[in-house]
């Protein structure tokens, strides 16, 4: 499967942003997906991650409460809402497919999107 990431964007603290992760093929519905997020010099975060149906989700501990994945399956794609952005959610964010709802670790993960850049001035 293939993704493609965007919505990404510059954005003021406390502001919201909306991501999208696009995939081609038939088979969306039957993979978990995943965002991940990383900053120069780093290694990729775990944001969060939603199972097949959209009905589970599990989140990072620092983005709790402000960022929700959902996804629609009828249009293979998959969304991270972001609320009271914080600069320090400065990153390319990344998409990516999983088999298991239990995922947290890159090499959990198999395809992955271009990623998109997000931006939180303060």
């Amino acid at each position: 499967v293939q993704l493609q990431a965007s919505g990404g964007g510059l954005v003021q603290a406390g502001g919201s942003l909306r991501l999208s992760c696009a995939a081609s093929g038939r088979t969306f519905s039957s993979y978990r997906m995943g965002w991940f997020r990383q900053t120069p010099g780093k290694e990729r975060e775990f944001v969060g991650i939603v199972g097949r149906s959209g009905i589970s989700t599990y989140y990072a501990d620092s983005v709790k409460g402000r960022f929700t994945i959902s996804r629609d399956n009828a249009k293979n794609t998959v969304y991270l809402q972001m609320r009271s952005l914080k600069p320090e959610d400065t990153a390319v964010y990344y998409c990516a497919t999983s088999d298991s709802y239990y995922a947290r670790a890159q090499t959990d993960f198999g395809s992955w999107g271009q990623g998109t850049q997000v931006t939180v001035s303060s």
